[in-house]
């Protein structure tokens, strides 16, 4: 508050300040639950702090109260900071990308979207720079939003850290940060012109994966769930058991002998978690964003891996068609497609957390069928170099269609 103070002194504006000490949520949550709260803001600064919530937490049971849903600590505080706002109210926060994407920050993302209209988003580029002493395994982004004001211009930019100068900035219309066609509500981050032409692209492709007849899940079997079935070598009373580690340059091999096991026990026990033997393709959970591309994908080909059944471990993604297969020329097609550098290029626009969920990738749009499996045909089974790929996903997309970079 000395700063504040001296900071005003040196403008010509009046300071008073008022230290409160006490737990944010708990006294934003009772002052909410009042028939009219008194304590209404102009303005919200906020660093708040990282954690996550427990389902059954004290914490989040009192967020409820309030009409707040939120997984993480910052997004509950943020949360709340927009509810104690007056209207015209303006608050800026630096925060974890995470909120932008992703199943576990979408009540949030209504709420806040729903309250505030962004003015401007910043984002820094290097996970740690911002939250170095955090462990905060995530890009870092300042927003800036005004509280029922209509929807507007907003300012993207972007640099290194906060001691950089930017590196990007672009004024866009709202639609292209919050798309209104987009159920999901995702934030789409684009600093600069060349993420712009590959947004374009996205936004030309027509299909969804239910247009393709495509469905995508996250894998059945969670291994400390079943711990005693799992065996690190295949026997007569197993089936392949596919995790990450199996992955290999766009095709699944196994078995692949190390610390992860290869087979589950195919008994009573765990018959809920097999899917039928066929051509899948398996896309990792797991990324981050120095890793040289955030989405890895490979097919599942029967002919490889010889089964009845076969199980994927819960750090996969799975795309399948009703619970089975998919045709070979469309699982291939749809890898190729996944590899590319265009896609890498669209998928950190918006993903800036070590997680590709499902509903990420359900979030994409995709070439039509046609073109898909006239991109599994070029490509076939083999093991692809990341030129190969690009040059046969620009061709499948006609020539004007970006590299990304």
């Amino acid at each position: 508050m000395r700063a504040c103070r001296d900071a005003c002194r040196a403008a010509g504006v009046a300071f008073r300040g008022r230290a409160v000490r006490a737990d944010f949520i708990a006294a934003a949550v009772e002052e909410l639950s009042r028939p009219t709260p008194r304590a209404r803001f102009s303005h919200a600064i906020l660093n708040p702090p990282y954690r996550k919530l427990g389902a059954r937490s004290a914490t989040r049971r009192a967020l409820r109260r309030a009409g707040v849903e939120a997984s993480n600590l910052y997004a509950a505080f943020l949360a709340l900071a927009v509810r104690v706002l007056e209207p015209g109210g303006e608050l800026v926060a630096i925060t974890p990308r995470s909120f932008c994407n992703g199943p576990y920050f979408r009540a949030f993302r209504e709420l806040f979207l729903r309250e505030m209209s962004l003015r401007r988003v910043h984002v820094f580029e290097s996970r740690s720079a911002a939250f170095a002493d955090d462990d905060v395994l995530q890009e870092n982004v300042i927003l800036c939003g005004v509280k029922g004001a209509p929807p507007g211009a907003v300012l993207v930019s972007s640099s290194r850290g906060p001691d950089d100068a930017p590196t990007a900035a672009r004024l866009v219309p709202y639609a292209e940060v919050v798309r209104p066609d987009d159920p999901e509500r995702f934030l789409r981050v684009v600093p600069d012109g060349a993420g712009k032409d590959v947004a374009d692209t996205f936004a030309r492709l027509p299909a969804r994966l239910e247009d393709l007849g495509v469905s995508i899940s996250t894998g059945k079997v969670v291994d400390f769930r079943a711990r005693g079935l799992l065996r690190p070598e295949p026997a007569a009373d197993t089936a392949p058991l596919i995790h990450p580690a199996h992955l290999d340059a766009g095709v699944v091999r196994w078995p692949k002998f190390g610390k992860k096991p290869n087979a589950l026990v195919d008994c009573a026990a765990t018959a809920h978690l097999w899917m039928p033997s066929g051509t899948y393709v398996v896309v990792k959970r797991f990324s981050s964003k120095e890793e040289r591309r955030r989405i890895t994908a490979a097919v599942f080909d029967p002919a490889v891996v010889p089964c009845a059944r076969v199980g994927f471990e819960n750090h996969l993604n799975v795309f399948h068609r009703r619970g089975a297969g998919l045709p070979p020329l469309l699982a291939r097609g749809l890898r190729a497609f996944l590899s590319s550098t265009l896609v890498d290029a669209y998928f950190r626009q918006w993903s800036g957390h070590t997680q590709v969920n499902a509903a990420d990738l359900r979030n994409l749009t995709y070439p039509p069928l046609e073109a898909i499996e006239r991109l599994g045909a070029r490509t076939g089974d083999r093991a692809l170099g990341q030129r190969e790929i690009d040059s046969a996903v620009e061709e499948a997309l006609g020539a004007g269609a970006p590299r990304g970079t």
